[in-house]
């Protein structure tokens, strides 16, 4: 009972209340928000901080003297020994190749790394005709390491600015002093006809069985080719197809000795009515003889 007299009794006047105002309350509430516990954890200090730097670099002296100090750090970490490059050592190519590379990428040494670039060394080697692919990378013990794959010349194309070395795909290796500086390679000539490498290969490893007699192709029209053999003979080849024009002529000369006749030319361009012209020698024979019948007649 006394208790419960106690519960309901008047508090005593001038004792203060213990419950918080109403503004002491909603302030706390506002406090307990996530996004005012974030600014105030880090909005504010960010603030503060960034106050104080925007004041410190205000002054041009304080700025450079800290552009200074950068940079004398970034230097002290830059040209330390074990990220100094002090030779360039070139693999997979010859002496020429290697000097033009070394032409082309002009390095001081000593050097550091990271005033490299490897991409764009590797990009102005690549670039030289004969270079086919480049690998940069750099090696332990200061070596910048330069491993080429030079291209191989498959033809000598004689075109109007004189003669040049070819690869396979009809890239352009170097250009050729004289023909007999490479006496064994196969010779293309005429307008384009490095456009047409890949099918000209073709065409010279079909002609094999006509061995040393084979002079080269050239280029007609910028569409088709013509097999030259030595005295004078020309094959005519058509535009599509000429491999297989070419087989069947090859065929018939194995069987019947066409092309060791006073034959001037074979023309194929037509494949249904392939033709045979004769040399002036042979028409001249060929007339004789038929006089010489007709009167016996």
């Amino acid at each position: 009972m006394s208790s419960l007299i106690g519960r309901f009794r008047k508090p005593r006047e001038g004792r203060p209340d213990p419950a918080p105002s109403r503004l002491t309350y909603r302030i706390q509430r506002w406090m307990l928000t996530p996004g005012i516990r974030f600014g105030v954890r880090f909005g504010i200090p960010f603030c503060l901080v960034f106050v104080a730097g925007a004041a410190f670099m205000a002054d041009d002296a304080r700025r450079d003297r800290l552009q200074v100090m950068i940079s004398d750090l970034r230097a002290s970490i830059e040209e330390r020994p074990e990220f100094m490059v002090n030779v360039m050592a070139i693999d997979g190519a010859g002496r020429s190749v290697a000097e033009d590379i070394r032409e082309v990428v002009p390095i001081d040494f000593p050097i550091s790394s990271f005033d490299l670039d490897l991409t764009q060394i590797r990009d102005e080697i690549t670039g030289l005709d004969p270079v086919q692919t480049a690998d940069v990378r750099i090696r332990p013990g200061g070596v910048l390491q330069v491993t080429v794959e030079e291209r191989q010349p498959a033809v000598v194309w004689r075109s109007r600015e004189g003669l040049a070395l070819l690869d396979a795909n009809g890239v352009h290796v170097a250009e050729l002093g004289a023909r007999n500086m490479h006496p064994d390679l196969p010779l293309v000539a005429g307008r384009s006809a490095d456009d047409a490498i890949v099918e000209a290969l073709r065409l010279f490893a079909v002609a094999k069985p006509l061995g040393p007699r084979m002079r080269g192709l050239v280029r007609i029209g910028e569409r088709r080719w013509d097999l030259v053999l030595d005295r004078g003979q020309r094959i005519m080849l058509p535009a599509e197809n000429p491999v297989p024009a070419l087989e069947r002529v090859i065929a018939v000369s194995e069987v019947r000795d066409l092309l060791e006749r006073d034959v001037a030319a074979v023309d194929m361009r037509l494949a249904a009515r392939p033709t045979v012209r004769m040399t002036e020698n042979a028409v001249e024979d060929w007339w004789r003889i038929r006089q010489l019948n007709a009167g016996g007649l």
